[in-house]
């Protein structure tokens, strides 16, 4: 059975299909990164490892609150929700690492395009199974529409999210390690909006891209089901 990210699916079946495939494809990424540090005998590129590693927190957190049930999903929900959130961008953020993509001595670069790609991919794919499951819990407590509603609210904040890290530099944690210099650059570019054209170009159309792929993704997964 193809898999795809539509909620009919039963939770075993997908779940278990889905996983197989994002975990060999994180193998390759692994895989990827472990022959460049071979081949060149350099540690560049095994920071696409540890943003690898903040991608797949938000698709865990998905993952445990879909399998709870009953109260202590209930319980859950709110907290879990807040971190997942805080995570999200991580997983779509690593599409922006094109940025490092270079003519490098030791390594072909067809080699480091096939690598940034295929972190980008995954980054991307995580992105989406979680949000599958963030809109499914929305849906079942409050409709379709405000379930699609939350996913291109989250889409849109995660495009604001990857314009702090990659341009202001600010990672997930800086809201406990750094949260007033991280509120006031986000509070300046929100109460002065006109002063700060490239905040809002990046958000909006990193999050109208992420907006479009995952509506695609969803339609695909759903006529395959059909």
């Amino acid at each position: 059975m193809p898999v795809s990210f539509a909620p009919s699916l039963p939770f075993s079946r997908a779940r278990l299909a889905l996983t197989f495939v994002l975990a060999a494809s994180l193998a390759l990424s692994v895989l990827l990164v472990a022959g460049r540090v071979a081949l060149t005998g350099r540690l560049f590129f095994l920071f696409m490892l540890w943003n690898l590693l903040l991608a797949i927190v938000p698709y865990a957190i998905s993952t445990m609150l879909t399998a709870a049930r009953g109260p202590l999903r209930a319980r859950l929900l709110v907290p879990a929700g807040a971190a997942w959130l805080l995570f999200f961008p991580n997983a779509p953020y690593i599409l922006t690492d094109f940025y490092h993509l270079e003519a490098r001595p030791g390594v072909p670069l067809w080699y480091d395009l096939v690598l940034i790609v295929s972190c980008a991919w995954n980054g991307l794919m995580l992105a989406y199974a979680s949000l599958s499951d963030m809109q499914r819990l929305v849906q079942q407590r409050l409709g379709f529409w405000p379930g699609w509603l939350f996913a291109a609210v989250a889409l849109l904040l995660s495009g604001f999210g990857i314009y702090l890290g990659r341009y202001l530099r600010f990672n997930s944690w800086n809201i406990l390690t750094n949260p007033i210099a991280l509120f006031f650059d986000i509070m300046n570019r929100v109460l002065h909006p006109f002063s700060f054209p490239g905040t809002w170009g990046v958000t909006l159309v990193f999050g109208l891209f992420l907006l479009l792929g995952y509506g695609t993704v969803r339609v695909l997964g759903r006529a395959q089901g059909e």
